[in-house]
């Protein structure tokens, strides 16, 4: 049942800024979590709506403070991809697919989980399924902030390590636009009355690449570059976006006012935007506490379950930042996250809802 529900999901490719797809997407989760008890909220956005799904607490801990659950539903794969690359293809127990393991096993992971529990005892669930997590979450972050308020932990749906241990600890993640606005004019008869944007975009990337030089535990990532449009025209308009990830929130925050503070090096207009941005998530003895729970409820189902730290951001960034005891990679054992060989193992699927059940019914 759960490759099926997987198949299904597989089936309807969700890339993020779709909204349509996205929002029909969401329209499954709707009725799914409805059926399970859940009591449904959508938050619109303009890349689609987020998911709120609230369980209700049975027994001695029903009035407890809630467990949080984050998930997503967009993908980073365009709409064909199924189709012309990367098909659902299942061999020698792996599964191969479009979002199989970026999330949409985590989301048959958390639903099977849910339906294991419906008739035991456990705290109040929320769920939230975001629909721009592969961008940074621009539209989600206060949506995931407000819905932490007051949980008593948070657990997200993301891949796990490759031995499956959880992640208790994520790299901050910042997208920055650089975008120049020069002037034009013909390269050969007019030169020095204009103004190269892309010019002064490459001496911009050199600067950000001094910036980060002079700090440690930064990466950063020049991940797309515009500009321009003929050789015998000067520029008037360039744009880069880079991806910053940083350990230390006091490193973040000095590398992003550096570059942020960025000035022009010849006559142009310059500006430095700051497009996402998930702070670091640092180790905590909370997070250490909660990690030695979940290990015992892994226990009760036949199964030892570790924890370390990982350098990819997600939405748990956030609850991990606020100070709230959080846990990530409760998503089946896989590999190829955004990348064309993208598969999971088909048994850890029914293993990690085992998991999610025993975290339910114990923490």
């Amino acid at each position: 049942m759960m490759i099926e529900r997987l198949r299904e999901y597989v089936g309807t490719e969700t890339p993020t800024g779709d909204a349509a797809a996205l929002n029909a997407f969401a329209d499954r989760l709707t009725t799914r979590y409805t059926e399970l008890g859940g009591t449904v909220r959508r938050i619109p956005a303009p890349t689609g709506d987020h998911l709120v799904a609230d369980f209700p607490g049975r027994g001695p801990q029903a009035a407890a403070a809630p467990l949080l659950f984050l998930a997503h539903h967009d993908t980073v794969w365009p709409a064909g991809q199924l189709r012309d690359a990367m098909p659902w293809r299942e061999a020698d127990g792996i599964i191969h697919g479009p979002g199989v393991f970026d999330m949409k096993g985590g989301l048959v992971v958390l639903e099977t989980a849910l339906e294991q529990v419906a008739d035991r005892e456990h705290r109040p669930l929320r769920v939230v399924v975001v629909a721009d997590e592969e961008i940074g979450s621009p539209s989600a972050r206060e949506a995931v902030t407000a819905e932490a308020a007051g949980v008593y932990a948070a657990f997200g749906f993301e891949p796990p390590h490759p031995n499956g241990d959880l992640k208790t600890s994520r790299w901050g993640s910042t997208r920055v636009r650089i975008e120049v606005t020069g002037r034009e004019a013909h390269a050969a008869l007019d030169p020095s009355g204009g103004v190269s944007a892309i010019d002064e975009l490459v001496d911009q990337l050199i600067a950000v690449r001094r910036i980060v030089a002079d700090h440690d535990h930064v990466l950063c990532n020049v991940g797309t570059i515009t500009g321009g449009g003929r050789t015998n025209v000067v520029p008037g308009s360039a744009a880069a976006d880079i991806g910053f990830r940083f350990v230390d929130p006091a490193v973040e925050e000095a590398v992003l006012q550096a570059v942020t503070a960025l000035r022009p090096v010849r006559d142009a207009l310059l500006q430095v935007r700051v497009l996402s941005n998930r702070p670091a998530w640092q180790p905590s003895p909370a997070t250490d506490e909660l990690l030695a729970k979940v290990a015992a409820a892994a226990r009760s189902v036949g199964q030892e379950i570790g924890g370390k730290a990982a350098s990819g951001a997600a939405d748990t960034n956030l609850t991990g930042w606020l100070g709230i005891p959080t846990l990530d990679g409760l998503g089946p054992l896989g590999k190829g996250a955004h990348a064309v060989h993208e598969q999971i193992v088909a048994a850890t699927l029914a293993e990690r809802a085992a998991l999610v059940a025993a975290i339910i019914k114990t923490v």
